[in-house]
């Protein structure tokens, strides 16, 4: 007899011990070896009798001989059933009542049908319309530089990054991109897309500009057809589409579209210990390389022209793009000029309140102590409109024409960004424990 084993739950019968397995299917040499006799004990009175086993049926082993009719009869009686059957079989086939099932290998698909049809869709929506407008002005920037070894210089690539072109006249076309993606360059290419040039050409840097990371590049307008227009940063709503288009992890990668939205349409960073800047943040995907590329409405417009990204281990989607209205003066400055006209007000040093010990708030600076943040003037330029204004060391700078001046850079931000030059600004600043008012006519920087 067989055992048939089931083991616990959580072990397999495969888990199950060989050993203990052959034990219960043979018996033991103990077992194997013939038994000795033992007396047989005497065998115990029934209480029930017994009956007498019944006698066993009688058959008549003499039946009777059948003729051949019998199995005539038989042979032509299935024959002409299985003929019957088949009619109705065929009857039913050919009126639809019944169908013969077909079989089909379940690994192969069937076979096209000559009467079906082959369906396509083609997928256009206001963001692939948008991406496909803007595309092919978005171009690959190549920084040459020379190589620093001895022994083989020679000029090497030093990095790659995007460009925009948003003007084509008279031969030239002009593209905007970041400072840092030209930065240290011998050599600036612009790498033409197939379907806008199609070829290699060395640009001209019309100007750069360090602290809002915009350059100005100048190459012949051979077979470019397509240009980018600019729309208005100031209208993005946070949650609408936002399109990233530019070469991530360089040319290989060209022309590569992301999608997100407009997670915030101004955030202020500070870039450096003296700057802070005003960007579009997204969530579009923003890689090295991407920097100088197109940020761009549903409408295919650039709303902004993709800068930096946070790179934190553990953060994603933070990327930043200077917004179009910002970028457009800077751009025309570059063009006309070959650098920024701005205006100056002629405080040459200044730390921020915050960074100076609290114990010297009232004591040195004389401030009330409500006031606890602004800019603390440390050095004037003679002649120039803050000192007609009267600035001097140790006044503290809170406020230009009642808004709130918390940091250094955010004065310079508000001088460049809120006013011109021959502008006239009040000064609202704190000089000897008063609080003072100064006008000031802002000059051109030098």
């Amino acid at each position: 007899m067989g055992y048939f084993y089931n083991p616990p739950p959580g072990q397999s019968k495969d888990d199950s011990n060989p050993e203990v397995s052959k034990q219960e299917h043979q018996s033991s040499p103990e077992q194997s070896e013939e038994p000795t006799e033992k007396p047989t004990p005497p065998e115990p009175e029934p209480i029930i009798q017994s009956q007498p086993p019944a006698s066993p049926p009688t058959v008549n082993i003499h039946s009777r001989r059948r003729g051949p009719s019998t199995w005539l009869t038989a042979l032509l009686s299935s024959f002409i059933g299985g003929f019957m059957v088949l009619i109705l079989v065929f009857a039913l086939l050919m009126t639809g009542v019944i169908s013969i099932p077909t079989t089909m290998d379940e690994n192969k698909l069937p076979e096209n049908n000559a009467n079906e049809q082959t369906a396509s869709v083609k997928v256009t929506t206001d963001i692939t319309k948008a991406a496909e407008k803007v595309r092919p002005a978005v171009v690959g920037i190549r920084n040459i530089q020379q190589s620093t070894d001895p022994f083989n210089p020679r000029a090497v690539e030093a990095g790659t990054g995007s460009g925009i072109i948003f003007y084509k006249k008279d031969g030239r076309a002009r593209v905007v991109t970041n400072n840092h993606v030209i930065e240290g360059a011998n050599t600036v290419v612009v790498v033409l897309p197939k379907e806008n040039g199609n070829r290699q050409v060395r640009a001209k840097v019309l100007g750069r500009d360090v602290p809002t990371d915009l350059a100005v590049l100048e190459i012949p307008a051979d077979g470019i057809k397509t240009i980018a227009t600019f729309g208005d940063s100031d209208k993005l709503t946070p949650g609408e589409p936002a399109i990233a288009i530019g070469n991530p992890l360089g040319l290989t990668f060209s022309q590569s579209v992301t999608v997100g939205v407009i997670s915030s349409q101004q955030r202020t960073l500070q870039i450096s210990s003296e700057t802070s800047m005003d960007f579009i943040q997204t969530d579009a995907t923003i890689n090295p390389g991407n920097s100088g590329g197109a940020l761009i409405n549903v409408a295919g417009q650039v709303i902004g022209i993709n800068s930096l990204k946070i790179t934190q281990t553990g953060v994603e989607g933070l990327g930043f793009a200077i917004p179009s209205n910002d970028a457009k003066p800077i751009i025309n400055d570059l063009v006309e000029h070959g650098r920024v006209i701005r205006p100056y007000i002629g405080v040459q040093e200044w730390i921020n309140l915050e960074s100076v010990a609290q114990e010297y708030w009232q004591t040195e600076l004389q401030l009330p102590e409500n006031v606890t943040s602004g800019v603390v003037v440390l050095k004037v330029q003679p002649g120039s409109p803050a000192e007609k204004a009267g600035l001097e060391f140790g006044d503290v700078i809170v406020a230009i024409n009642g808004q709130s001046i918390p940091s250094g850079s955010e004065l310079r931000r508000h001088l460049w960004k809120e006013t011109k030059v021959g502008d006239t600004i009040e000064i609202t600043y704190y000089s000897g424990g008063n609080k003072k008012q100064g006008k000031a006519t802002l000059v051109q920087a030098p």
